[in-house]
């Protein structure tokens, strides 16, 4: 195997002139569609969504959002399709671990079941 080359990626927030790369991207990369409020939202709570450029090349995006406002978050979940089996692996190599499995999640794709997948933050909340 050859040495490990290290990639510089930086991370931009969504705003009006490239909310279209985040359209193409998911296009892409994901079966199902999202729909318009998922980009107004994404526009709306910028600091919530960003973009992953590579040379200037639009690669990836993160999107989260706070469910409940906390000082202290005691775990991050997400979920991931149950047959993906790339970013499962990705996800567990940094401490996530599968810890629901919810049953027809996706209406328009198959397999429609999803995995969640949590890092807990605070010692007393993980699973025994």
């Amino acid at each position: 195997m050859g040495a490990r080359r290290e990639v510089a990626i930086s991370l931009d927030g969504v705003r009006d002139k490239n909310v279209m790369q985040l359209k193409k991207l998911n296009t892409a990369l994901f079966p199902i569609r999202y729909n318009d409020k998922y980009y107004a939202d994404a526009l709306a709570y910028g600091e919530f969504t960003k973009l992953a450029y590579s040379s200037d090349i639009c690669v990836g995006s993160i999107a989260y959002r706070l469910e409940k406002r906390k000082q202290n978050i005691p775990e991050t979940y997400l979920h991931v399709q149950t047959n993906n089996e790339d970013p499962i692996n990705f996800y567990k190599k940094f401490g996530f671990e599968i810890t629901e499995t919810i049953k027809n999640y996706y209406t328009n794709i198959d397999p429609p079941d999803c995995f969640v997948l949590t890092k807990f933050t605070a010692p007393s909340q993980a699973k025994k």
